[in-house]
C-alpha cells in the first residue's frame, strides 16, 4: 500500500543526502512524496503535511535536536488537526533516546545504514495502519 510522505528537515540541520536517499527510494517503491528542504520550522512541516495531504510524516534529524524538534513537529500536527498522523524519524538517534520518542508515539526509528527495504516496508506498515484507523 502506497501512500503520500512528506519528507522533512526540521532545524537548522543542512545534511540532507539520507532525507534526498529515502525520498528517492520511496518514490521508486510507488509512494507519493513530497520533500521540504532543509531549514524548516515545526510549523512550516505540518502546513506542508496539511496541504499534501499527508499520510506519514518523515523527519530527518542529523543535529541531535531530536528531543527538542519531534515533540514540536508533532504539536504542530495536532494544531493543523494531524495528530493521528504517523511520524517517522531517521538520523543521529542515540539508543536512550529511542524509547522516549516511540512513547511520545513516533512509529519508527532509522539510524545510519538503515536499509531502503526496512524503511520502506516500516513506512508501508505505518501508512497501512493509518488508513485503517481512519476508515
Amino acid at each position: 500500500m502506497a501512500g503520500r510522505v512528506l519528507i522533512a528537515k526540521p532545524g537548522l540541520d543542512g545534511h540532507d543526502r539520507g532525507a534526498r536517499m529515502v525520498a528517492r527510494s520511496l518514490r521508486d517503491a510507488g509512494f507519493e512524496v513530497a520533500y521540504t528542504g532543509i531549514r524548516h520550522t515545526p510549523q512550516q512541516i505540518a502546513a506542508q503535511a496539511a496541504e499534501f495531504g499527508s499520510d506519514l510524516v518523515g523527519l530527518s534529524i542529523l543535529s541531535g535536536a531530536h528531543m527538542e524538534l519531534v515533540p514540536r513537529v508533532m504539536d504542530a500536527l495536532a494544531d493543523q488537526g494531524l495528530d493521528t498522523v504517523p511520524v517517522a524519524v531517521g538520523g543521529i538517534i542515540p539508543e536512550h533516546d529511542r524509547a522516549a520518542l516511540l512513547e511520545m508515539g513516533v512509529v519508527a526509528i532509522f539510524g545510519p545504514g538503515a536499509r531502503t527495504e526496512d524503511i520502506r516496508a516500516a513506512i508501508n506498515a505505518a501508512i497501512a495502519a493509518y488508513k485503517r484507523g481512519q476508515a
